[in-house]
């Protein structure tokens, strides 16, 4: 009964953590809306995007303990993500917001590293965390180069409302416009290797909370 038990709390631990990390992934699209703040917002989502996947994936990797598992768990935020964004089309919003599966290279380094280590936790957490962080910002581009012209789809789809915090003052130009890849892959790497050690760290708890 008690591993039954586990196994279940590990697999609702899975749906809420995808769930969870596909909605906030879904909101990460909205910098090209935000044109004056475009870089900035894309640095930020960035970084979201790779500490809401590594947290999920890890997890669910060393639950398993089966390389493989990390990339199938992008896939699981993916098809979500689909999803939800055709709910969103239905009521008006642009299809092809986040649809290019940006996830997917970025895990299968993760599931690479836990191979090739052969699953030692420390190695995943150090080497995996700082490939998926140096790497989602620059996957994450290529929505930038596939979604319709961001000033287009501002200007077809405007927004209402803005929160204050987002509202553009004047067009921030240097301040993230140097690279933004460059500033998400290295607050990326160095964030996503804390959050792949919580990936780890959640199964203990749930063992422990269980047992």
């Amino acid at each position: 009964v008690m591993v039954w038990l586990r196994r279940c709390t590990h697999y609702i631990f899975i749906v809420v953590v995808a769930v969870n990390s596909t909605l906030l992934t879904i909101n990460a699209g909205d910098y090209i809306f935000y044109t004056d703040w475009a870089w900035t917002s894309y640095t930020v989502f960035s970084i979201s995007q790779t500490l809401m996947l590594i947290v999920g994936a890890t997890y669910y990797l060393t639950f398993t303990g089966v390389p493989g598992t990390a990339t199938y768990y992008a896939l699981i935020m993916t098809v979500y993500t689909w999803i939800a964004k055709g709910a969103w089309f239905s009521l008006g919003y642009p299809y092809d917001f986040i649809v290019t599966p940006v996830w997917l290279p970025s895990a299968m380094l993760l599931d690479l590293v836990y191979w090739a280590t052969k699953k030692n936790k420390h190695s995943l957490i150090l080497f995996g965390g700082v490939l998926v962080g140096m790497s989602l910002p620059l996957f994450n581009m290529v929505n930038l180069i596939t979604v319709a012209d961001p000033l287009e789809t501002a200007f077809k789809y405007p927004r209402p409302t803005l929160p204050p915090y987002m509202t553009p003052i004047e067009p921030q130009v240097g301040k993230f416009y140097n690279s933004p890849v460059a500033l998400g892959a290295g607050a990326g790497a160095v964030l996503a290797c804390t959050f792949a050690a919580l990936g780890c760290k959640l199964n203990t708890w749930t063992y422990r909370w269980m047992a």
